[in-house]
């Protein structure tokens, strides 16, 4: 083997940089320990062969023939690329373990300068050019062309300074002056957001450097929603906040600490803006609970005697009339029925903390929350497991009134609540005028059958936040 490297070491040397690049490109990407090793294997091959062939790669090449002269040129050049990429590849592997893939940005700058520095050498010690006046000529070419790219060198060193710092990684939801999404990729010059609604966000690296940022994976792990209203502000401001508190209340799938919280953004003489605000865990889907705080601020609103931002008094019917047309099961009643039902609805008043309906109790009744927030538990043994919380329009006691069997829930009233009862004689009559009132009430207790069954299956969280929502929503 050392006879053949030394009567044909040029030879010998092509053949371990074309085998060096080919084992580069062939190998898989995850092979990161082989091609590594192989790289590393190569590289002290070749140096072998060279120095065996009597070059140095800190002198010209010895050989006075022309052509040998220029091979050998090249291949000591060669070497100081290969050394630059070797060393590159090593460092890469002690970089990213450390740091991550947001250490890649410094392992490119890190690699541009260790190539700079081998062609200087190469140029110096190979090609025997006077490298002082290379560094003064390029010196220059470095001042203008750092100025026509002033820009993009800001973005570049605000990327190293942001992948020093790492106030944000990859896969962080952050919010960067206002845009929100995840960290996708963090490249040279800009980190690549990807929004709640699935596009994707560019921000250069020197605005994210100066700007202010809200990382959501930090400290706490949740996320913050929010949703905004506006109301005429003839409106008491008192009345718009109880709603939204008890809407806030409402929703299971906000977390009690950070505490959920109610607050005026702004106000003008036509209108006063609210902002309704809570966390969430990650997993949770915000648009879904979002979508659900909307549709609850809108029944509590109404509720309190705000019906889109108007006044009570431009309300014409009674509190228990409008509630029937958000009762799901009596959509299908004429304006004559519901009026006759609405004036047989007694109401309830009842405090925080107060049961409503005991499981295990059969009501010869039916419940109709009016105001208020209402929880609703399964038993699980000993203890109690809430399945979901309840707003205005949605019922309980529907198997006493049509099965006579018990209540499978205990529903407790979270806030002060209104709550109307509605005698089991009024809905015998509208299960026989109506077949769809009987078919809505069969579905909900079906379904509500098999939510509690699956809850116990596969607690804590087999039905979806806000579960006693769908009820109605399937019925």
């Amino acid at each position: 083997m050392l006879t053949l490297i030394h009567n044909h070491p040029l030879i010998i040397a092509v053949a371990l940089l074309l085998a060096d690049l080919a084992a580069w490109r062939l190998l898989p990407a995850q092979a990161k320990a082989l091609r590594v090793a192989l790289r590393l294997g190569f590289f002290l091959a070749y140096s072998l062969v060279i120095i065996e062939a009597g070059m140095s790669p800190l002198q010209p090449p010895p050989w006075s023939d022309a052509a040998l002269n220029m091979m050998g040129s090249v291949l000591g050049i060669a070497w100081w690329l290969l050394c630059a990429r070797t060393l590159t590849v090593v460092l890469g592997v002690l970089l990213m373990p450390r740091s991550g893939h947001t250490g890649r940005l410094l392992q490119d700058v890190l690699g541009a300068v260790i190539f700079l520095v081998a062609v200087v050498a190469a140029a110096a010690y190979v090609m025997q050019l006077p490298v002082k006046g290379l560094l003064a000529t390029s010196g220059v070419v470095a001042i203008v062309v750092g100025l026509a790219l002033q820009s993009t060198l800001g973005d570049v060193f605000s990327g190293i300074v942001l992948n020093t710092t790492k106030p944000y990684r990859l896969d962080d939801w952050i919010s960067i002056d206002g845009t929100e999404g995840k960290v996708i990729e963090i490249d040279w010059r800009a980190t690549h957001l990807q929004t709640s609604q699935g596009g994707t966000v560019v921000i250069p690296n020197s605005v994210a450097a100066k700007a202010k940022v809200l990382n959501l994976n930090r400290a706490a792990d949740v996320h913050s929603i929010s949703i905004t209203l506006s109301v005429p502000a003839q409106v008491r401001p008192r009345l718009v906040l109880d709603a939204l508190n008890k809407t806030l209340q409402g929703v299971s799938a906000l977390l009690p600490t950070p505490k959920p919280k109610v607050t005026i953004k702004s106000s003008d003489l036509t209108a006063v803006e609210y902002e309704a605000s809570g966390f969430v865990t990650p997993g949770t889907s915000k648009d879904e609970v979002r979508n659900l705080l909307f549709d609850l601020a809108h029944r509590h609103l109404e509720a309190a005697g705000i019906l889109r931002g108007a006044d009570v008094s431009d309300v014409p019917k009674s509190r228990p009339r409008s509630l029937l047309d958000d009762v799901k099961i009596f959509r299908s009643l004429d304006a004559e029925e519901k009026d006759r039902l609405s004036q047989q609805m007694v109401a309830q008043t009842f405090s925080a903390g107060q049961v409503v309906l005991e499981q295990g109790e059969t009501t010869d009744y039916l419940l109709v929350i009016g105001t208020g927030v209402v929880s609703a538990a399964v038993p699980d043994g000993d203890s109690f497991i809430e399945a979901g919380r309840m707003g205005p329009g949605e019922i309980m006691g529907e198997e006493g009134v049509t099965l006579g069997a018990a209540s499978q829930a205990r529903f407790t009233a979270l806030t002060s609540s209104v709550i109307y009862r509605i005698d089991k004689a009024m809905i015998e009559d509208c299960l026989q005028q109506r077949e769809e009132v009987a078919s809505a009430l069969s579905k909900l207790q079906t379904f509500r059958q098999e939510a509690s069954s699956s809850l116990l299956v596969h607690k804590p969280a087999a039905i979806k936040k806000g579960g006693f929502l769908s009820w109605l929503q399937r019925s």
